[in-house]
Parts: C-alpha cells; structure tokens; sequence
C-alpha cells in the first residue's frame, strides 16, 4: 500500500507500543509516590478520561477544516509535552496528583483528536478498497503491542519504576509524530492519488474544457491549488473574479456563446467553527439508520465491558486471591485471539460479505463476558479467566476493523473528523459513567454479581447492530 502508509503504521505501532509499555503507571505512580487512595485513583481513571472527552468537543468540528497531517503531528507532540512533565516533575521533587490528573485529561482530549483525524487522513491516503486492510494491520498490532507491553512495561517498572515506563511512552509519541510527519515526504516514482484510482474524481476535477485541474483535497493536509484557488475565491474589494473574466474575453474573441457556469464556491477553510458545529457529529450519526445503532451497540459494549473488567480485577486479586502475576497471564495470553481474529477478517469478509460479517461477529462477541461470573480460585478459575477472555478478544479482532471499514465508508469525507470525533467522545464518557455504575453495584451487591449482571446486559447489544446493508453514502 506504499512507503506512506508503512510510516503511517509504524509511527501507530511505535506509539501502541508506549502506551501498554507503561499500562497502570499512573494508578501506580499515584499509590507508590502520592500515596493516594482508592478514592483518588479511581477519579484519575474516570474524571481523567471524562474531562478529557468534555474538553475534546470542540476540537472535531475544529479539526474538521484543518490539515489532517498538521494534526497529527501536533496531538503527538502535545502528548509528548504532558507525559515529560511527569518524569520532570518527579526528579525536581514537585510531583503532584494535581498534575497527574491535568496530563490525563490532556492525554485524554489528544487521544480523541488524533483518532478522530486519523480516520479521515486515512481516507484520504489510501483507496476504498484497501481500507480493510489497512484497519486489519492496525488491530493486529494493537493485539501483538498488548501481548508484549505489558509484561515488558511490568518489568521496566520493577526495575526503574513506573516513573520511567512513562518516560518511555512519552518517547513513543515522539517518535510517532516523526513517522507521520515522513508520510508527507515525497518518494521518488509516481505517488497514488485519488484520481490515479477512481474515475468518479477523475472526472470531477477536470475542467468544461476538459483540461485538467488540480484536486482540491477538502479533507487532507494540502492546501488548494494557486489556479484552483484563484477561480473559486472572491476578492476583498468584490471586484469581478478572474474565471468571469476570462469567459468575457473568451466569449468577445470567438462569439461563441457562454456556457452555464457553476454559482462560486468559497473554498477557505474558517478561522473557527460556528458554535451550532459542535454537535454536527452526533446529529449526523443518529440521522443516519446505519450508523446509529452501531454507534449505540459501540458505547455500550465498550463500557458494559470495561465495567465487567474493573470488577473482576477486584474478584481475582481479592476474594479469590489470584497473584499479580497470574492475572496479568491472564489478560496477556488471550491477546493472542485479537492477532488472530485479525489475521481472519479480510479472507471472512472476502466470503461472506462485510455486513454478515459484522453482525455475526459483533454478535459472537457479547456471548462471552457472562461467563466471567462463574470464576474461581486455582488453576480451573485462571484457565476459564483465559478461556472466556480469549474467545472474547478473538471475536473482537474479527469485529473491530471491519467496524472501523464500515464507519469509514457510510461517512462522508467532509464529516469524518466530526463523526469519528462524537464517536470517542460518547464511547470515553460512556465507559467512565458504566464503570462508576457498576462500582456502586459491586459494592451493594458483590463483584461477581455485578460482572453477572454486565454480562446479561451484553446479552442484548447485538440488537442494536445494522440489521440489513444499506447503500454507502455518496462520498
């Protein structure tokens, strides 16, 4: 798919990397240095990534008219910025929970808005029909950096502290920042573009003529074109506009009649979004019969589980008495369904079509967390910890790129950001709102009928996936 897209991965991979090399550095850093309670730590994992989410808002619709590229670029670098306080911190002695809590809401809100503009700079990237592919490479890395982070994260930390595991992620959106930005580098040869590849945009950016015209990529990290730019922009002083101008003259030298001219077009980009924007993304999601229920059955699968998972931890550690170690086994081995699943999904979808797919998978996966009530202790309980979870992620890896595909496709590229923006944000707020839920309901009730209860309820979410295929937007 091109050396563009290679930078493009491997700046994803570097930057996955870094994020499980220091997974539960900062639940850890606030026990270990700050002394900080239950209390405290729960609030660093839940107002963190919900203040996080509020501050993100504004910024899709934001992004929306910007350069994907430049966007990239600078979440990276903002990321990199907040985690080195940490580490500085720390060594002046000034450390704070405070600051911990600040640069997790400023991870939180990047987060949102590199996936938000990824998705669209994506598009724009590569071809329709490599989308798939592209999504399947970047949840089996997700799946092959977790199988791998976390036990090298665990070990850096037993030897130099979790301190220094986010030092190290800080580094990784460094670097990730560094291969985005090689992704705008020219190569030698022809580079693909979109009207290399399809002849609806071929068409389109030709001229009545037929002479061809520079594209104007509304989504990506280029600006118009100096001759596009001078044909569609109206002048400060409202004098006529060039293209009139040279339609007089051409129509005085020739007598031919004018032919119909397209009403201009003002192509600058806004200073700032209008405030009725920020909610473009939500109302363009829930008119759309599609993406609707996929939106739902996202935010609450999402946080039903991750609900589930809290609790467990307080099961297995806890009540049943299960090791550090032995828990961390047990996330870390299932991982491997995820790499697996994601193998799959272009040859499943190849055979049975995108939509079956989706529901079948997205279906399969909501039957396994239910199981998770039914732990116990020893070596039977881990193994159906394994079981259930690897049965669970391996559906995952199937569901998710052909998800990611989906969304991609049945949005139009002027709503990507927005959209895909709107989508993070519900999901975050979602899972942080169900996990302080189902903590109260673990606390009145005990951890393993909470997890009982969430696996019910995940029962029901396959009703809302898309119950038929439905015609992809015009893009």
């Amino acid at each position: 798919m091109g050396r563009r897209f290679g930078w493009l991965w491997g700046a994803y991979g570097t930057s996955a990397l870094g994020t499980w090399l220091a997974f539960g550095a900062f639940p850890l850093i606030a026990v270990q240095v700050l002394h900080a309670g239950p209390a405290e730590v729960a609030a660093l994992s839940s107002v963190g990534a919900a203040v996080g989410a509020a501050v993100a808002i504004p910024l899709g619709p934001w992004v929306e008219f910007r350069g994907k590229r430049p966007v990239l670029i600078g979440t990276d670098l903002v990321r990199f910025a907040a985690l080195l306080t940490i580490p500085a911190a720390f060594a002046l002695g000034v450390l704070s929970f405070v600051q911990l809590l600040l640069v997790s809401v400023v991870v939180a809100a990047a987060d949102i808005t590199f996936r938000a503009a990824s998705g669209a700079y994506l598009k724009t990237l590569l071809p329709a029909e490599d989308l798939l592919v592209a999504n399947a490479r970047f949840e089996s890395t997700t799946w092959t950096t977790t199988i791998i982070g976390p036990p090298l994260g665990g070990a850096a930390i037993g030897l130099l502290g979790p301190v220094a595991t986010v030092l190290a992620d800080a580094l990784s959106y460094l670097l990730s920042a560094l291969g985005i930005h090689m992704t705008g580098v020219k190569q030698t040869g022809t580079p693909r573009t979109p009207s290399d590849t399809h002849p609806e945009h071929r068409k389109a950016t030709r001229t009545r003529a037929g002479n061809p015209l520079p594209a104007l990529h509304t989504t990506g990290d280029q600006e118009p074109h100096p001759e596009h730019r001078e044909t569609t922009h109206v002048h400060a002083t409202g004098a006529r506009k060039p293209q009139y101008e040279r339609r007089e003259t051409a129509h005085a030298q020739t007598g031919t009649p004018l032919p119909p001219l397209d009403p201009p077009h003002d192509h600058r980009k806004p200073a700032r979004p209008q405030a009725g924007a920020l909610l473009d993304g939500w109302r363009y999601i829930l008119a759309d019969a599609t993406l609707r229920p996929l939106f739902l059955n996202t935010a609450l699968f999402n946080g039903l589980v991750m609900a589930a998972d809290a609790l467990l931890a307080v099961l297995m550690l806890g009540q049943l008495g299960f090791t550090a170690w032995q828990y961390g086994l047990a996330f870390a081995v299932p991982a491997i369904g995820g790499l697996l699943g994601s193998r799959l999904t272009r040859p499943l979808v190849a055979r049975f079509g995108q939509h079956r797919v989706l529901v079948v998978a997205g279906t399969l996966r909501a039957l396994w967390p239910v199981g998770l009530a039914f732990v116990g202790p020893g070596t039977g309980g881990l193994l159906l910890v394994m079981g259930v979870e690897f049965g669970l992620i391996l559906c995952c890896g199937v569901f998710n790129p052909v998800q990611a595909t989906y969304r991609l496709e049945r949005t139009a590229n002027d709503r990507i950001t927005r959209t895909l923006s709107a989508w993070s944000v519900t999901t975050k707020a979602t899972t942080a709102l169900l996990t302080a839920t189902w903590g109260v309901l673990g606390t009145l009730f005990g951890p393993r009928t909470a997890i009982g209860l969430a696996g019910v309820f995940l029962l029901a979410t396959p009703l809302l996936l898309p119950r038929r295929s439905t015609t992809i937007k015009e893009r």
